[in-house]
């Protein structure tokens, strides 16, 4: 069934994701598409670099296309690939398909904002910037799960993979609301937790949890029964802005130890401080279940 909300409810929503990077990217896709009050505009995947893969983007893709299998979705939500690489410098963009339809998106004639979220690095968000400086004046609002504790960061995954994509977007215009380490690391599930409430629950519940387990074994040494859903705080902080404590911060820029530059002048952004796990993990609990019960609202999209 499609969604009970009329338009004017829903909240436009670009996911931009580097899916196959680790084993949480695959959470929050599924919980933005089950989200009733989300009008999905697409999913692009993304790159994470050359450390673990040197098809990167590709396999993002592939993860994507395999988790709408799952759904029975496929050809029922856009799916267009972002850059394959970090930007070469900071004024030269690497147009996209999934930077392209950030601009299409971004420009579209609608009183609603557009939340564009990164569940990896910046580098679409940079590339369409680049592209069209138009959008930076847009009602557009960057949900950016990276960068390190506040206020001296430090290395972190996602800005890593594009340190120059980070710094064009922090001294744009455009919204920022970004979710540090010290916040998304406190998302951790248990095994027993997903075995009780994500398995059980059909083919897409089962893979959840099995691609878990599998990352987990081959990529910690030591026993280890828990995995920190670090994506998911970017879907819930849309769904419910004030499901966390945030401030508003000059925007900073970022060295290249990926330490925070402040006092650059820049416009304010939002940075959360807390995020509501309870309200977060439990809600994706419950949309998993009604999805396997056949309750879920099919994915919605832009005209």
């Amino acid at each position: 069934m499609e969604s009970p909300l009329p338009p004017e409810k829903r909240a436009r929503v670009i996911v931009n994701t580097d899916a196959k990077n680790e084993a949480d990217d695959q959470f929050a896709i599924v919980h933005a598409l089950l989200t009733p009050s989300f009008e999905i505009a697409g999913i692009i995947p993304a790159h994470f670099g050359e450390r673990r893969t040197t098809e990167s983007l590709r396999e993002s893709r592939e993860e994507v296309a395999k988790l709408l299998g799952l759904m029975g979705w496929q050809g029922r939500v856009r799916v267009e690939d972002g850059a394959p690489r970090a930007l070469p410098d900071e004024a030269t963009p690497l147009p996209s398909p999934g930077s392209a339809l950030i601009v299409e998106e971004a420009l579209r004639d609608d009183p609603r904002p557009l939340y564009v979220l990164f569940y990896g690095p910046l580098t679409d968000m940079a590339s369409a910037l680049l592209e069209e400086p138009r959008i930076a004046d847009r009602n557009v609002a960057v949900v950016w799960i990276g960068g390190g504790p506040w206020p001296d960061g430090g290395p972190e995954f996602n800005l890593s993979n594009d340190i120059g994509a980070a710094n064009v977007v922090m001294r744009s215009r455009l919204a920022v609301w970004q979710i540090p380490s010290s916040v998304y690391k406190r998302f951790s599930v248990s095994y027993a937790e997903l075995l009780e409430k994500v398995s059980p629950h059909g083919a897409l519940g089962h893979y959840l949890v099995e691609q878990v387990v599998d990352w987990n074994a081959r990529h910690h040494p030591g026993p280890i029964e828990f995995r920190s859903l670090g994506d998911s705080p970017a879907v819930g902080v849309v769904m419910a802005p004030e499901c966390g404590a945030s401030a508003l911060r000059p925007a900073p820029e970022f060295d290249a130890a990926m330490a925070y530059v402040h006092d650059r002048g820049h416009r304010p952004i939002r940075v959360y401080e807390t995020v509501d796990a309870r309200f977060v993990l439990e809600d994706f609990f419950a949309k998993v279940a009604r999805f396997a019960r056949g309750e879920a609202p099919a994915p919605g999209h832009l005209p």
